[in-house]
């Protein structure tokens, strides 16, 4: 079992225990692991909506056994009606695990630090563990690890953004960052990174950046409540967008997390296109989260 008790980013694990989680999915997806979660429930706090995350989360606990109970934001009077700390306990008493997607990253710390279960953070507007989960999961299966496979971030410095740099300090994967300047990744996020033992290159233009990348990962420029600056980033990113002049000549996979502004930060092309393993890295969610609550519940 890994050592981590929540998991509210990717660097709350140690790099073994990434790799206890990721040969845990890579099995319970082959069907060779059969371990299941009877009888546990796992309570899965919304603020901010969600497919992939939803779906994901409550597959996982069906096929494992147990149950998953969705609250929204109509449901629970999460930080509004009673104090975050109350609704962590009284959750805590209710169900084994709690999976929270939320704005503010200080909530899901209060989470964790009143429930006493694991508490797994489904999204913040600072972190998204489980999303770097699934990636490097994806990318491992298409290259057998990490030691040949150089991965390229191209766009915004968001959540996956940073939730990425942790994990591929902690995978010791090569990988390059490239953002507006005013866009870039957190200095505290880089801090935890180079005290994992390694830190992304970065470079200023986006065709240095896919040059030699076996990888390119993007995501949305204008994340979910950033609408009010909308026109601002998509200036700001002017030439930052995955299409086929961009990747030309390139062999390079194409990864996002979805959903995709097609037309934005990536062409409907591109998306479609045989280099496109999207779909792959959506599915891997389920599996990847269904390796991680295996290895938080089980006995």
């Amino acid at each position: 079992m890994i050592e981590a008790t929540d998991v509210l980013d990717v660097d709350d694990l140690t790099a073994e225990d990434l790799t206890t989680v990721l040969d845990r999915a890579a099995a319970i997806k082959a069907g060779e692991d059969d371990t299941d979660l009877d009888r546990q429930t796992l309570a899965m706090v919304f603020e901010k909506p969600s497919t992939r995350t939803r779906a994901s989360f409550e597959t996982a606990m069906t096929r494992l056994g147990g149950h998953a109970i969705f609250l929204g934001p109509d449901d629970i009077h999460l930080g509004s009606g009673e104090p975050v700390k109350d609704t962590a306990r009284a959750l805590a008493g209710y169900a084994d695990a709690i999976m929270a997607r939320l704005f503010d990253h200080a909530d899901a710390e209060e989470l964790a630090a009143y429930a006493d279960v694991p508490v797994i953070n489904g999204l913040t507007d600072d972190a998204h563990p489980c999303q770097t989960l699934a990636d490097l999961l994806t990318i491992r299966e298409r290259f057998g690890g990490f030691d040949d496979a150089t991965v390229a971030w191209v766009g915004d410095g968001n959540n996956v953004a940073q939730s990425f740099v942790l994990g591929a300090a902690l995978a010791d994967l090569d990988f390059t960052v490239t953002t507006p300047p005013e866009y870039g990744i957190d200095d505290d996020v880089l801090d935890r990174a180079a005290a994992l033992g390694r830190t992304p290159r970065f470079v200023d233009d986006p065709a240095d950046a896919v040059a030699d990348a076996d990888v390119v990962y993007t995501d949305v420029w204008v994340s979910m409540g950033e609408e009010d600056v909308r026109e601002e980033k998509l200036q700001a990113f002017e030439g930052f967008q995955l299409n086929a002049d961009l990747l030309a000549g390139s062999d390079a996979l194409v990864m996002h997390c979805l959903p995709a502004h097609r037309g934005e930060e990536i062409t409907d092309e591109v998306v479609e296109s045989d280099r496109s393993i999207v779909w792959q890295q959506a599915e891997n969610r389920l599996h990847a989260q269904a390796g991680l609550l295996v290895e938080l519940l089980a006995e």
